[in-house]
């Protein structure tokens, strides 16, 4: 290198050569103009459309109040083309807050609802439940007397206490003991096989 000459700059390895010319560099420039402005103007209403749908489908924890009283409740929420719906009939004490949580696995091949009242064990007598899912098919379900918290394990109900279909968890006449806190769902969506 000659000494007075200016030192050459390196190029980033990374960055192709046609972008690194001059010619491209005046293109993106002129593209900037009228028909640049008019490409700006229906790529930015579309990014912001994606990026609604994709909000759309994050993971959500919605609260809800599981009142007693004996009749029939339910408490529903949709995550894209899935719902999770908890129904129930409880009796004894006051209003306890419980939550719902819904979600889809990054591959989409899992949809999952969870419904639990998050202080842990409920004081309610649940005269009957049931947890639906639409638009997948259970793989995985457990309901417990007791949800984890507070130092406490998740007591998972026995067996025979409660019964799995293709979309359902629900109590089993006769066998259940009417003690419910938390309910946890993974369900195989439908999709396309290659």
């Amino acid at each position: 290198m000659a000494a007075g000459a200016p030192a050459e700059r390196p190029q980033p390895a990374l960055t192709p050569p046609a972008r690194r010319s001059p010619g491209f560099l005046s293109k993106m420039a002129a593209s900037s103009g009228r028909s640049g402005r008019r490409l700006w103007a229906a790529l930015v209403p579309a990014a912001l459309l994606c990026l609604a749908a994709r909000a759309a489908e994050e993971p959500s924890t919605a609260d809800f109040d599981v009142r007693p009283g004996g009749e029939v409740h339910s408490f529903s929420r949709s995550l894209g083309d899935y719902t999770c719906t908890f129904t129930y009939s409880a009796q004894g004490g006051t209003n306890e807050q419980w939550q719902m949580n819904i979600g889809v696995s990054e591959d989409n091949l899992f949809f999952s609802c969870s419904v639990w009242r998050p202080q842990g064990k409920s004081y309610l007598f649940f005269t009957q439940f049931k947890a639906e899912v639409k638009g997948a098919k259970i793989e995985y379900a457990m309901a417990y007397s007791q949800a984890a918290a507070g130092g406490q394990s998740d007591i998972p109900l026995k067996q025979e206490e409660f019964e799995i279909t293709e979309t359902t968890v629900s109590h089993r006449e006769g066998k259940f003991r009417f003690e419910l806190s938390k309910l946890m769902i993974v369900a195989k969506t439908p999709h396309d096989e290659l």
